[in-house]
Order: C-alpha cells, then sequence, then structure tokens
C-alpha cells in the first residue's frame, strides 16, 4: 500500500527550498534512477514538454520530447467487439529530440558513467526556471575540463526551448567536438504489462515532408498519416570563443548534426547556444510550418540566450509571487517538495491555451497524453485561484469537445453530451468501458469546474457565451441517463455507472454520481433561469440553437430534488452504491505488499466482489459537496471507508487528507498530506520513471489550502477554518478571487488575512464573518485548538 519507494539521501540530494538537485554523482544510483530523474529534471511550459535526459544522449531511459495535443491516432484491440466501443484512440507522441550535445575529448567521447569525475551537480533551479549542470572531469590522458549547460523551455515563447553549453580546459589545451543533434528517433516499444502506459506503435509515425538547412540551421518537417497533423522542428545555433572553431551542418529526413570543433585552448571556453522550435497545426500545410519554426528561431537568435534566460526568470517570479506557498517546518524537505510539486503545475498549465492538461503534464507518455477528470478536479482549482486567464482557457477547450460530446451521446443512444473519460481531441479513446465511458460523472466534473471557475472569478460572460450551453447539455444526459423509480419510491435514479472508484465498477446509484448529477442539474437550472431573466434575447438565441424547452427545466429541477442517495440507517453511512455493503470484505491481511497495486495483479472481477477501493469515492464527495453531510456523517463514512482504500490511484491520498483534517483526525491528515507530496520525490506509485502525476499534484495544493487552511468556496463563499499541523509552524499562501489579490499567513495562535489588491473582501473565519478593505486591509483572526477528543495519536493503518 502507501510506502516509499525511494527516499532521496542527503548528502546527493539535498533538501534546498529552491531548487532540486543533485550535488554529487554516484554511477549505481544514477543507473537505477535513470528514468525517474528523466522525470524530476523534466522541462515544460504546458506546450512543449523536454524530459531531463542528460546533453550526452546516454544513459537513457526516454529522450521525450511532446507537444500538447500532438497525436497519432491509433486502432483499439478488443477480443471482442461491440456496439459503441471506440475503434480509434490517440496517442501522444514523441517528437524529434534536439537537446544532444555529445561531446568528444581528444576523439573519445564523454559520458559521465565512465568518466573520473571530480565535481558534479545537476539542479533543477525552481527561481530561473532552468536545468542546469556542472561537471568537472579528468580525462584519461589526466587533463581537467569544466563542463555547464543551462536548459529551458521558455513560457514567454512557448514553441521554443535553448541550451547554453560552456567547455573549458582547466591546465591544458585539448582537442575537443561537439555534436549538436537534432533527431527522429524510433517510436519506443510499449510495456504490455501495464495498461496505464502508453501503447507502442508499429513502424514510421511521423512521415517527412521537407527540410531546410543553411549555415548552422537545420529544419525537419513531418505529416501524421492518420490525424493529419504537421510538425515542424528546428534548431540553431551561436558560437562565442577566442579559439578557431570550424564548423560542418549535415541535414537528412531524420537526423541534422550540426558539428563543432577546435583546439580548445587552456581557460578559453567554449560556449554554443542551441535554440530548439516546435511548431504543429492541422490546417497548416508543411512549407509554412517550416517557416514558423524558423521565425522562432529568428527571434530567439535576435534575442540571445541571456534576455532569453532573464525573461524566463522574470516570468518564474511573477508565477510564485501568485501562487507560492510557504510551509515552516521540522522537516525541511517539506519546503523543497512543496516547491517542486508547484512548479510541475507551472510547467504543466502555462502555456496550454487551446488545450487541455495530460494526466502526466508533458513530462511522459503514460495514458498516452489524454485528459481526464484530473484537470477539472485536481488541477483547475490551483489554476482559477492562481491564473484564471488560462483557467478560462481549459474550460473554453471542454466547450470546444461539446458537438463530439453530443455526438458520443448519440452513438450511445442518449440524449445530451456525454464527455469522453480520456481524450486528446475530444473522441473517446478508453478501450475499457467499465472504468471508462461508464465514469459518467466527468460530466458534472465539468460542469462543476465551471462553476467554481465562475464563482471564483465572476467572469459571468463565459457561462453565458458557453458555459450554459455545456450546462444544458450535461443536464440533458442526466434525466435521459437516470429515471423514476418505482422500486425506490419515485426517487430519480442512476443505474450502471462507475463512480471515482474503479475497483466497483457498473454499479447502481453510486453516492459520489448522484450527488455530482444533482449539483449538475440544480445548477443549469438555476444558471438557464438567470439568463433568461437577465439576457432575455441571448437565452432565446441559445434556446433556438440548442432546442431547448421550458418543460425541460422543469424536468430537471424535479429529478434533482428526488434525486435517490444511497444511505444505511443502521451503520448511519452513505453506501458507496446500491450493493457496496452487500459485498465480502477484502481480505487484506492475506493481501501481500508485493500485490499492490491490485489491478496488476487480480482480475477485475475479483475486486468487483469485493468492498475494496482503489481511490476516494464517497470520501471524495464529501469533499466536493461537503455541506451536503453534517460533520457527524463525514466522521462516520471516513471511518468505514478509509480501511478499505488502498489508496493504488495518486488520486486518493490527497482527498483522504482533507477530510481527515476537517474531521480532525488531525495525524492521518498529515501523514496522508506527506504521501500526497513526496508521490513522485519519493516514487511511491513506483512508476514515476514514466512522467510527473500532474493530478495527485494539484492535490497537493488542495490539501494545503483546502485541508490545513480549511478553505471552503461553496457558492463563491470564501471561508476558512485553519488547524496546522503540530510539526508545522506556519503556512503562508496567495490566492486570486474576482480579480483581488490576499495573502493568508497561518500559524498555532492566529491567522492574518492581507488585502494585497482590492477594494473590499467579504469572508468568513472560522463561522465569523470578516471585512478586508483598502482602508483596512489587515485582520488577524485566532486559530481555536483542536476540540476534545481529536485524534492526535491515530497515525495510517
Amino acid at each position: 500500500m502507501l510506502r516509499p519507494r525511494y527516499i532521496p539521501p542527503e548528502d546527493i540530494f539535498p533538501p534546498n527550498p529552491w531548487a532540486f538537485e543533485a550535488v554529487h554523482y554516484d554511477a549505481r544510483l544514477a543507473r537505477e534512477l535513470t528514468g525517474q530523474a528523466e522525470t524530476m529534471f523534466a522541462l515544460s511550459n504546458g506546450y512543449l514538454g523536454i524530459r531531463g535526459a542528460v546533453e550526452e544522449g546516454t544513459p537513457v531511459r526516454e529522450a521525450g520530447t511532446y507537444l500538447n495535443g500532438f497525436y497519432e491516432h491509433r486502432p483499439i484491440s478488443y477480443g471482442e467487439h461491440a456496439y459503441g466501443f471506440p475503434r480509434i484512440g490517440q496517442s501522444i507522441l514523441n517528437c524529434p529530440n534536439g537537446t544532444v550535445l555529445k561531446l568528444f575529448v581528444d576523439d573519445e567521447p564523454f559520458v559521465v558513467p565512465r568518466a573520473e569525475i571530480l565535481d558534479y551537480r545537476r539542479s533543477l533551479d525552481l527561481r530561473a526556471g532552468t536545468l542546469n549542470r556542472d561537471v568537472r572531469w579528468v580525462t584519461p590522458t589526466g587533463k581537467r575540463l569544466h563542463m555547464r549547460t543551462v536548459r529551458l523551455v521558455s513560457l514567454a515563447h512557448r514553441h521554443l526551448a535553448a541550451i547554453e553549453f560552456e567547455l573549458t580546459a582547466e591546465d591544458a589545451d585539448v582537442e575537443v567536438a561537439v555534436s549538436s543533434e537534432l533527431e527522429n528517433a524510433r517510436p519506443l516499444n510499449a510495456d504490455t504489462t501495464d495498461p496505464r502506459l502508453a501503447e507502442g506503435f508499429i513502424g514510421r509515425v511521423l512521415h517527412p515532408t521537407g527540410t531546410r538547412s543553411a549555415g548552422l540551421r537545420a529544419l525537419l518537417s513531418y505529416r501524421t498519416a492518420s490525424s493529419g497533423l504537421s510538425l515542424g522542428c528546428g534548431m540553431d545555433h551561436s558560437v562565442s570563443t577566442e579559439c578557431s572553431v570550424l564548423t560542418q551542418l549535415s541535414c537528412d529526413d531524420d537526423v541534422a548534426v550540426a558539428l563543432f570543433g577546435c583546439k580548445l585552448e587552456r581557460l578559453k571556453p567554449l560556449r554554443i547556444r542551441k535554440y530548439l522550435s516546435y511548431h504543429y497545426s492541422d490546417i497548416v500545410d508543411p512549407d509554412e510550418i517550416l517557416t514558423q519554426t524558423a521565425s522562432t528561431l529568428d527571434r530567439a537568435t535576435r534575442s540571445g540566450f541571456e534576455q532569453i534566460s532573464e525573461r524566463q526568470r522574470s516570468d518564474v517570479e511573477r508565477f510564485w509571487a501568485r501562487a507560492n506557498v510557504t510551509v515552516e517546518s521540522e522537516n525541511p524537505r517539506t519546503q523543497q517538495t512543496i516547491r517542486w510539486n508547484l512548479f510541475q503545475l507551472l510547467q504543466a498549465s502555462e502555456r496550454a491555451e487551446g488545450h487541455g492538461i495530460g494526466a502526466r503534464g508533458l513530462t511522459g507518455r503514460t495514458y498516452e497524453g489524454h485528459y481526464f477528470w484530473d484537470t477539472e478536479i485536481y488541477v483547475l482549482p490551483f489554476i482559477i485561484y492562481t491564473n484564471p486567464a488560462i483557467a478560462r482557457s481549459v474550460l473554453k477547450f471542454r466547450y470546444d469537445m461539446l458537438d463530439k460530446a453530443r455526438a458520443r451521446a448519440r452513438e450511445l443512444g442518449h440524449c445530451g453530451a456525454t464527455f469522453p473519460w480520456r481524450t486528446i481531441n475530444g473522441e473517446e479513446a478508453s478501450a475499457y468501458y467499465a472504468a471508462g465511458t461508464a465514469q459518467y460523472h466527468i460530466n458534472a466534473d465539468i460542469a462543476y469546474a465551471l462553476r467554481k471557475y465562475v464563482e471564483v472569478t465572476g467572469d459571468q460572460a463565459f457561462l453565458w457565451n458557453y458555459g450554459v450551453e455545456m450546462l444544458i447539455e450535461t443536464a440533458r444526459l442526466w434525466f435521459d441517463l437516470g429515471f423514476f423509480s418505482d422500486a425506490k419510491g419515485g426517487r430519480f435514479c442512476i443505474n450502471g455507472v462507475t463512480g471515482p472508484d474503479e475497483y466497483t465498477a457498473l454499479v447502481n446509484n453510486n453516492c459520489f454520481t448522484n450527488l455530482m448529477a444533482r449539483e449538475n442539474l440544480r445548477y443549469a437550472v438555476k444558471t438557464v433561469g438567470t439568463l433568461e431573466r437577465l439576457h432575455p434575447d441571448l437565452f432565446n438565441r441559445l434556446a433556438a440553437r440548442t432546442g431547448l424547452d421550458r418543460a425541460e427545466i422543469v424536468q430537471w429541477s424535479e429529478a434533482a430534488d428526488r434525486m435517490y442517495l444511497p444511505y444505511d440507517a443502521r451503520l448511519k453511512i452513505h453506501p458507496q452504491d446500491d450493493d457496496f455493503l452487500d459485498l465480502e470484505r477484502w481480505d487484506f491481511a492475506s493481501t501481500s505488499e508485493d500485490d499492490y497495486p491490485l489491478l496488476l495483479h487480480y482480475h477485475p472481477l475479483n475486486l468487483y466482489r469485493s468492498q475494496v477501493i482503489k481511490q476516494a469515492d464517497t470520501v471524495m464527495a464529501m469533499f466536493l459537496l461537503g455541506s451536503h453531510f453534517t460533520q457527524d456523517e463525514k466522521r462516520r463514512n471516513f471511518e468505514y471507508y478509509d480501511p478499505l482504500t488502498t489508496h493504488d490511484s495518486s488520486l486518493s491520498v490527497c482527498i483522504q487528507s482533507i477530510i481527515a483534517n476537517e474531521i480532525r483526525f488531525d495525524r492521518k491528515a498529515i501523514e496522508y498530506f506527506d504521501f500526497a507530496a513526496a508521490m513522485d520525490m519519493s516514487d511511491i506509485g513506483g512508476n514515476m520513471m514514466h512522467g510527473a502525476h500532474i493530478a495527485a499534484i494539484g492535490g497537493t495544493w488542495l490539501a494545503l489550502v483546502y485541508g490545513f487552511a480549511g478553505l471552503r468556496d461553496d457558492d463563491g463563499r470564501i471561508s476558512f477554518n485553519p488547524i496546522l499541523p503540530e510539526a508545522w509552524s506556519a503556512l503562508k499562501f496567495v490566492l486570486t478571487v474576482r480579480g483581488q489579490t490576499l495573502r493568508i499567513e497561518i500559524d498555532h495562535v492566529s491567522a492574518t488575512y492581507r488585502l494585497l489588491n482590492g477594494e473590499r473582501f467579504d469572508f468568513s473565519h472560522a463561522g465569523e464573518e470578516c471585512v478586508l478593505s483598502a482602508a483596512e486591509p489587515v485582520l488577524t483572526c485566532a486559530v481555536g485548538p483542536l476540540p476534545a477528543g481529536a485524534d492526535r495519536a491515530g497515525g495510517l493503518d
């Protein structure tokens, strides 16, 4: 179950609060952690992502370069096909890798594992937004050299990456050659033993459509056969040194190489600045794509590496000003872990405009680059409160999928729209319907995120122009999917669905789904009514376009009011679904630690027959819709479901932490938080090599702000009820609400609220109404002690 797979040794990975770094080289450890390091040191801007493979190109597990939404279709194979099964999926593609700068010294290749290393440091600088490396070594002939590299993926220019390479001979002249490469490698093989990993391709995927080369610049272009996307990628260079350098460029369909050779004189460094550009389009032809790629390189070479890196630092500084979370803790690793997590959220979202956010961001191909409910429920809250413009863009991307969601609903025999469980282009790509299509709750998850965005930002225009149409179609889906059951006393029931817990599939009246559907229906009724009252002309146009009938609105309201919610009067809990309590409990005592995650070691039917939970389900409902549960109900539900939950999904422990904190199981709250925060840094899932767990990282922020700070935002009303863990002395963070900026500082005695920007901010603290204003921008409130009987002793089972 929950166990760290790896604890970073502090002599190699010190707990720096503003960097993740390796401060010396251990060949055995590096060999074991090659894949993990490529994820930990990955760089991205939300559009372009590059894994952290070393410049020499070896050792390497997967030197991935990914573009958000750049994919190829792949056939989905079934032993037996059935109506409505998706036949074609989508898989993100590995683009040509341009990070390679191979070094040869006196005709011998430099490879770190075989070199005599004197000093070594590799650092992901969380302030500068760069990946830096410093290596000093001795050649076999006794010459000392110093190599420094700085790599970035630009936040300002989303099509651009850049590398600065500097080599210095410290004690003697030496012959060196540098091979700078841009290569379209063969597709990687798939690991068919883990269903979470990306499918492989057989044969060529990127088909050459032309090249251009001149001076130290090379451009390659490709087209995908099925998805019809055109790709352009290119590299250019600038060189500075006091030594004489010979250069040579070669370029063919799949590889471009720029060679630099010189006799490097002692203490006269060779500097190579390498610029990389990536563009793709579904409407622009390959020749135009190459022109766009060249234009990006033109701008980069005019700006120069120094200016680009300075802009990168200033962009990252602006991010920290609006999104930093500071924790003062007994454990120095805590702050480092939190900041690395937040930096991943920056990297996954900052330039994602026009796209979704994949489950692993752009740090790996796991889940094939697909977008899930992860984005709306786990990641969007952070973005809404720190970068609302990108939150709007992500929701607009869902709106742009609406026609395909309507088509999917028709295919399934439903009214309205059925958003895909996993997708890149808006079409369903989930092959296993029991844990995919049956998770209809994604419709309500999108509606939930829409509501949070509108209420926190005040962006009513988005609601009227886009959101209300999504609400109409999702409400239609719920009314069509459910029915008024005589067996349940005329209550509205929704059968044959799967909730967040994928170890319990195809159930009737999943509590989470019914609660979320009810909120979706009610929000649709309220929003449509408000639109008609405030903007009748817009309402009439929308009604004509969507065929909306007022009778539908009445039906939605009735379905919401009569929604069936499972409840067991004997246990006084909410059953996860109609039959969950009738199942046999899983035999955890006889289950080996090596058998987790269960999905890799047990047939789904064995899981479906048992009371065993993959991730928070009813507990998730208590977080998202907390006002619908009493504190006693939350405690009883948590006590029942927590021991049954394996946390085989990375999405689970952050939610358990929030609810544990709310019901004052404070030891569990901090232990679950620690696991959530360290999901990647300690490789708790054992699959960090395949990419960062972006949703779990978003959940870490949720656990900090909604958990320990006690933020709630029901109906847009902001409230706090903070309680800090004993091991922390302070928690500080910033939120943006309806254009106003609020800084919150919490310790064990008080919470201080500061209005950094704005005229008036109304909120509540521990149930007391509070107001901040431009005239009185600071308010300090007492933080109450834990109530009697609070769980200070209990920990994880």
